[in-house]
């Protein structure tokens, strides 16, 4: 398969970027039609790598030889789980660099900010491999003198992943780490754009002498086959998914023949709140890190902000100022703050947001337009005058457009901030320490930040509400959703 010579010239271990899928602990190289895609760097249009366009009978294959190795794998102890993810752990740091190249090749964002992906994909193979020796139960008292209640909890066997192209280290990792260390197996299917940071991690994993049946990487240019494969077979007990709300809702309704387990992280529209008791300069600092980290593109990236009346031009002033003096450039250049966007369609639909926020009568303060460095490239943009009714206001944008809106009062930013389909997360700054529990508690979303842009973290559950999803990811409660509860009840005792 072809590789690109300048990738490999750039990592200090070549045999990271793998182009051979792993299906039920073999490599392959093709399909069985020789079929295969090309993967782009899309900030020059260079093709880094073919993989093998696999479909259902390799997702089949992987499930069969999943479904064996889960149950040896279950038995084991939680230390002998808990030792193999902290030496894969400790690959995953060791080769941090490495990473962090290839993702920026395959994704296009900076490289400080690929590394620190990489560095937060770790920490949940770190939290994961210690969870893994406390998976516990409970006794409860029982309802008759001769009886004893136990509740075990039991891995839930073999899980699909399907994950996404922005976050392609950390995605993986917030689902592969709890899967393993609550004794299930995995078959991943990473995005199209982006298997080679997933490839990589699947040969640490196997150089951490993981037993690879366990986790198998099933590369495809279309992710609907193998959606309909996964959510198709019996022996799959349990769907994550960290894609679009569209995506989810298909493979909810795939899944409910065989009422599968789902875990489903979607879309988003997270409104940022900035109240006139707010530290403004720590609330710009706040929307820089959110809304334009990864050049907008995140889940829970800002994308409505709401400033009260009364600092609405001094904050709009102060955001614009700070926004236009970031650097837009590959990846792998110095300095660089943005990267280029995903594809061409994500550059059409921010073009598309920015002039319908223009015609309704928003005004660009900075940006509003492709950058010079590639037709991919989106200068980061400022929009001030900010309408419900733009398209801006209900849509998840998903690149580097903050539009702003004015508000009186602190009821009726918690209504139009509720106002929306999606619930992943809320951002709010308040120094009014009553404020703050009114409005954490009025928000209807699976997740707040207050007085901070930074949220995610290992030891949180991270997940929506309404139409962002169901189930959570990282923390213990992460590992609940890859355990099934089961009641034993024991008679008989005199």
């Amino acid at each position: 398969m072809t590789v690109a010579q300048s990738l490999l010239d750039r990592l200090d271990d070549p045999t990271l970027l793998c182009t051979n899928a792993f299906i039920g602990g073999e490599h392959v190289s093709k399909g069985a039609d020789g079929a295969h895609f090309a993967v782009h760097n899309p900030a020059n249009g260079e093709v880094l790598a073919e993989l093998p366009d696999l479909g259902a009978e390799a997702v089949n294959t992987a499930v069969d030889s999943a479904y064996e190795a889960q149950r040896a794998w279950a038995a084991t102890t939680g230390t002998h789980k808990s030792d193999t993810l902290k030496v894969w752990h400790r690959l995953w740091v060791e080769n941090a660099d490495d990473l962090a190249t290839i993702m920026t090749a395959e994704q296009g964002k900076p490289l400080a900010e690929a590394k620190g992906e990489v560095l937060y994909g770790a920490s949940f193979l770190e939290w994961y491999s210690e969870e893994a020796k406390r998976i516990y139960g409970d006794t409860i008292p029982g309802h008759r003198e001769d009886t004893r209640i136990l509740v075990l909890k039991e891995p839930v066997g073999v899980v699909g992943a399907i994950t996404p192209w922005n976050f392609p280290n950390a995605m993986i990792a917030r689902k592969v780490a709890p899967a393993l260390a609550t004794g299930c197996a995995m078959v991943a299917k990473p995005a199209a754009e982006t298997p080679l940071s997933t490839l990589a991690l699947a040969v640490l994993a196997e150089r951490a002498g993981l037993p690879m049946e366990l986790f198998s990487v099933v590369t495809a240019s279309r992710g609907a086959p193998i959606g309909d494969a996964m959510t198709s077979n019996p022996r799959v007990a349990k769907i994550t998914f960290t894609g679009s709300t569209e995506v989810g809702r298909q493979l909810m309704r795939q899944g409910a023949d065989q009422i599968k387990k789902l875990g489903l992280e979607l879309g988003g529209n997270a409104p940022f709140i900035v109240f006139e008791d707010a530290d403004i300069d720590a609330a710009v600092q706040g929307a820089l890190q959110s809304k334009y980290r990864n050049a907008g593109q995140t889940c829970v990236c800002t994308n409505r902000i709401y400033v009260q009346s009364g600092i609405v031009k001094e904050f709009t002033k102060a955001l614009a100022t700070a926004v236009a003096e970031m650097q837009v450039g590959d990846g792998f250049g110095e300095n660089v703050d943005i990267g280029p966007l995903i594809n061409e369609a994500s550059v059409q639909k921010v073009s598309e947001h920015i002039e319908d926020a223009v015609v309704r009568g928003g005004t660009v303060e900075t940006g509003g337009e492709t950058h010079s460095a590639g037709p991919l490239f989106f200068k980061p943009t400022v929009i001030s005058g900010a309408t419900d009714d733009m398209l801006i206001a209900h849509e998840e944008t998903f690149g580097p457009v903050a539009p702003i809106f004015t508000f009186d009062n602190e009821a009726e930013v918690i209504e139009r901030a509720n106002d929306s389909e999606f619930g992943l997360a809320g951002y709010f700054f308040s120094r009014d320490v009553a404020r703050v529990f009114r409005v954490a508690e009025g928000l209807k979303t699976g997740m707040i930040g207050v007085n901070t842009g930074l949220i995610s973290t290992a030891v949180a559950p991270f997940g929506g509400v309404k139409q962002s999803g169901i189930g959570r990811e990282g923390s213990r409660y992460g590992a609940e959703d890859y355990l099934n509860i089961k009641y034993v009840c024991l008679g008989g005792i005199t």
